[in-house]
């Protein structure tokens, strides 16, 4: 008996870590993924309790390849650094801890637009 609820416990516990771990509580960030040379690769998030108005991702996947890497949105009126090569180099070697958190590339902060700047409710 007490096997069995040894079992399930840890069962209970490796099908609930993953989603913990991927969830994005700090709503200015968000998840992308890059390859190994810093492009980026299409992300997969899911919503709970998601609306147009309140558009958050609880859940995000590289299911195209990639590492998952956090990144801030963009400030108001801050536009993200132009998609060439040598940012993607450098984005890619500015990775700390799977995290692009406070990183930055020719003195501008590497972020990603948020919904509201594209238009949408955020």
């Amino acid at each position: 008996m007490l096997r069995t609820l040894m079992i399930l416990g840890a069962a209970a516990a490796l099908m609930s870590g993953p989603a913990t771990a991927q969830s994005i509580a700090d709503p200015s960030v968000t998840s992308i993924c890059l390859d190994p040379t810093g492009h980026t690769v299409p992300v997969t998030c899911r919503s709970h309790d998601a609306s147009r108005i309140a558009q958050r991702e609880d859940i995000c996947q590289c299911l195209h390849g990639g590492d998952q890497v956090t990144v801030p949105f963009c400030p108001r009126g801050v536009k993200p650094p132009a998609e060439d090569v040598a940012f993607e180099h450098a984005r890619r070697s500015a990775v700390v801890k799977g995290s692009l958190v406070g990183a930055t590339y020719a003195g501008r902060p590497i972020c990603v637009e948020s919904r509201s700047n594209l238009g949408g409710a955020y």
